[in-house]
């Protein structure tokens, strides 16, 4: 299984959106995250990057 840590602009400790992602949902600019346990995050955004062999998604999301 793979599982994904998701972060905002920068891959860095502290723009992580959420870790052990298991799908992502994207519908237009909104990129909905689901976790392994379930726990839904919805953001507005554009993906940036996905690292499958690094298990990274970066996220340009839209500042509120």
């Amino acid at each position: 299984m793979c599982l994904a840590t998701v972060y905002n602009t920068k891959q860095e400790p502290d723009s992580i959106l959420l870790q052990y992602v298991s799908m992502l949902e994207v519908d237009g600019t909104t990129i909905t995250l689901t976790d392994v346990m379930g726990e839904t995050r919805t953001v507005q955004g554009t993906i940036k990057s996905v690292d499958l062999a690094g298990s990274t998604v970066v996220i340009n999301c839209v500042e509120e």
